[in-house]
């Protein structure tokens, strides 16, 4: 797999192509396994990691997952290729930053990435973009029962799978669906709903998941417990809360279009100015600012930029994507200058008109 080449592409979890994909950037489920001969990765001797590696590897490259996988040894990756993988959502910041025998198994489409070595001996992930829980179950379960017929992961008659944290033990499950919810961090309704989440077993968390920011008003909501539900609970524990945020965001925006319609326009306006004109531009401010921008094509205040191309630059814009579209490592201050440049040519690439709609 060609990391640079692959850096040129937008990814599974920004492509935009799925249903209600302007709220809903992608659904996942995790699984956690571990083989049932050999301590858990923190107990495991560098010995043992190389063998549980070795084994995982010569099965998880023949998995039939909608096309061919390719395997990464993310222990020999630069530390840039590992963060690429981590911006690309397709490895963890802990598989990325651990060390010792790991690697990964990537489908061509990046719908299914297999981590060996991680927390636990093998993350299955599988990913699509928009709301499609249902399909993604479907295929993580295909490939679970491929594996399961051919290694022997750690179960217990009454606990179900064992996994390295207590609280994956069970399913093994991790069920998470990503939105974008600018509307309802503007009108400082964001807080409420994550409120009533937790009161409901829900986690919220950011961009890159545990401990990790809500940039550009991304945001990750998950099951918290496994132990007790079966697969197809938690799947619908998450499923069938999503739509009631996706109609509080639609809600909020259709307030601030009717109630703060000069002030939301202003705002979207300012955003775009800013990254078409900046000269530097950190990665942190260019999500907010882009975030700002999609809303506002969503909303119909602009019209000479396509949300596939702000996604894009969502990811392309992040640290180690733009510096292997570069094909150099840079220091901050390049990279920011870097960043200000890209956007400048991709957005001031077509007409500007007036830069929206007055």
């Amino acid at each position: 797999m060609n990391l640079t080449e692959l850096a040129r592409s937008s990814g599974e979890w920004l492509r935009g192509s799925g249903p209600e994909s302007d709220i809903v950037i992608s659904s996942r489920i995790r699984l956690a396994r571990n083989l049932a001969e050999f301590p858990f990765i923190s107990r495991c001797t560098p010995a043992d990691r190389g063998e549980v590696e070795k084994r995982l590897r010569n099965h998880v490259i023949h998995v039939q997952a909608g096309g061919e996988l390719d395997y990464l040894n993310v222990n020999d990756l630069k530390g840039i290729d590992r963060q690429f993988l981590v911006e690309r959502q397709l490895i963890s910041r802990e598989h990325a930053e651990s060390e010792g025998a790991r690697g990964v198994a990537i489908a061509e489409n990046e719908q299914v990435s297999l981590m060996v070595n991680e927390e636990d001996h093998l993350r299955i992930q599988v990913m699509h973009s928009g709301l499609d829980l249902t399909g993604v179950w479907q295929q993580i379960n295909e490939i679970e029962t491929i594996l399961c017929d051919q290694v022997v992961f750690a179960f217990h008659p009454k606990l179900g799978f064992l996994t390295a944290c207590p609280t994956n033990v069970g399913t093994g499950m991790r069920v998470s669906v990503m939105l974008h919810l600018p509307a309802l961090v503007i009108t400082r309704q964001i807080d409420k709903v994550f409120r009533s989440l937790q009161k409901i077993g829900l986690a919220v968390r950011g961009l890159y998941g545990e401990g990790s920011q809500a940039m550009g008003d991304f945001y990750q909501i998950s099951n918290q417990i496994t132990l007790g539900k079966s697969e197809e609970t938690l799947v619908s524990q998450v499923g069938d809360i999503v739509p009631q945020i996706i109609e509080y965001e639609r809600k909020a925006r259709d307030v601030l279009v009717k109630e703060s319609h000069e002030t939301l326009h202003d705002r979207v306006s300012r955003a775009y100015g800013i990254l078409r004109t900046a000269q530097t531009i950190s990665s942190e401010e260019t999500m907010h600012l882009l975030s700002s921008v999609r809303m506002g094509v969503n909303l119909g205040l602009i019209s000479d930029v396509a949300i596939p191309t702000l996604n894009e630059l969502f990811i392309h814009t992040q640290p180690a994507h733009l510096q292997k579209l570069r094909g150099t490592e840079l220091d901050t201050a390049d990279r920011n200058i870097e960043r200000a440049r890209y956007l400048r040519r991709h957005l001031n690439k077509q007409d500007s008109g007036n830069g929206g709609k007055n």
